[in-house]
């Protein structure tokens, strides 16, 4: 449900709320907030409610620290794991410099300016996410080991997946808070778990990424584990992926699905430091299911995007590349702005890759361009991109790989 300004103050007045927490997060979308009381959430609307941004990544520096965020009443959600009495409410927030210009590193704004590029241009695309995340028993002290909490492998049951109350709890959890997973399911490693998302709207499904991955470290924190999301916590297991499912709706009905895959097949190359902005993203492709070469089929998940096996509304497009160290926000504008560069240019698909290509030989191999190796040759990559120029801050391009 959308409130307005109004219905929030009303709501958080009359329902016994204690803490707004104000959220948004730094470039690499790490989730911050400041929390404030039920009195100053009218000024809040007003005039935003002052930060120091020089603390937060790729915000800018001492000289220049004051930020202003205004909370967005449209994703008001309660946090249930807090106490009954005496509420805790979030909203997320935009961000602004006190003479109201917005903050250029502020990557939720971005995604949005993505959304109206492409509603100005007759779009609509439509995103769904499924994060996979490993869960760790924690030692006496109470930190984090590599030691995984059960032994089960891909889709196991109880008892030898340990996860199955966990993946419940956190599914239950994300329900009162009015975001739907679709399904959820042990994943190959061992501790290793997904849950997956029904397809909305790009900033929903960032917002409900960057909520997810709160909601599953607290109810694991909560049951004395620890959960990871790391691209490779385990050297000789599956790697975590943060697979996006894709797609696109014209105004005029016309399907655009291919040159939606061409266009970001174009630039992933360009885009990859944003998809996976750590040197451990690297360790994970090419193995477990993780792409190592840019290409396509139906169905086969050696590929570096795939289209699943599904009709009408449900059908996308996923890309398999990206982890969950990805900021959704930064991720979900480049797919849309790679997405519209395809569909306006009408860029043709190359042939399918309808092969098994971590068995291919060297030769069949050299037919595809890999992904970047490192992260060192995905940031000289998109520091040499116009596409990524375009629509990426240099502020943020230089927090990412000026590292």
């Amino acid at each position: 449900m959308k409130y307005s300004k109004q219905e929030v103050i009303q709501y958080v007045l009359e329902d016994d709320v204690k803490f707004i927490r104000l959220a948004f997060c730094d470039v690499f979308g790490r989730q911050k907030n400041i929390s404030i009381m039920p009195e100053e959430l009218p000024r809040a609307f007003e005039y935003g409610i002052a930060i120091d941004a020089s603390a937060i990544a790729g915000f800018g520096d001492e000289m220049h620290s004051d930020l202003l965020l205004h909370p967005d009443p449209e994703t008001l959600m309660i946090l249930p794991w807090r106490p009954e009495h005496g509420k805790v409410v979030r909203m997320f927030t935009s961000i602004t410099h006190p003479d109201g210009r917005p903050c250029v590193s502020d990557t939720r704004t971005l995604l949005k300016q993505a959304m109206q590029h492409a509603a100005a241009a007759g779009y609509n695309f439509a995103f769904g996410a499924e994060q996979e995340f490993y869960l760790f028993k924690l030692n006496e002290e109470g930190e984090p080991t590599k030691e995984p909490y059960d032994k089960a492998g891909y889709m196991d049951i109880a008892p030898e997946d340990k996860g199955e109350n966990i993946r419940r709890e956190i599914c239950l959890t994300l329900e009162q808070m009015g975001i739907r997973p679709e399904s959820s399911h042990h994943e190959e490693g061992p501790g290793q778990n997904e849950i997956d998302f029904r397809y909305s709207d790009a900033i929903i499904a960032a917002d409900n990424a960057l909520t997810f991955q709160t909601i599953v470290k607290t109810v694991a924190h909560r049951n004395g584990l620890y959960a990871d999301f790391g691209p490779k916590p385990l050297p000789d297991q599956p790697g975590n992926g943060f697979h996006i499912n894709m797609s696109v709706k014209a105004a005029d009905g016309a399907e655009n699905m291919y040159y939606m895959i061409a266009g970001i097949m174009e630039k992933t190359a360009d885009m990859t430091a944003f998809l996976n902005p750590t040197e451990a993203s690297y360790k994970r492709f090419g193995s477990n299911k993780a792409p190592g070469y840019i290409s396509w089929s139906e169905e086969n998940r050696s590929q570096l995007i795939r289209i699943p096996a599904a009709m009408g509304e449900y059908r996308r497009a996923e890309l398999r590349s990206p982890d969950p160290t990805a900021n959704p926000y930064l991720a979900f504008a480049l797919l849309i702005y790679a997405g519209l560069y395809g569909i306006e240019n009408k860029l043709d698909l190359p042939p399918a890759a309808n092969i098994n290509l971590y068995k291919a030989d060297t030769q069949t191999l050299a037919k595809y361009r890999r992904l970047p190796q490192d992260l060192r040759s995905a940031c000289q990559l998109a520091a040499e991109s116009e596409f990524i120029r375009e629509y990426i801050p240099a502020t943020i391009l230089d927090a990412y790989c000026a590292r």
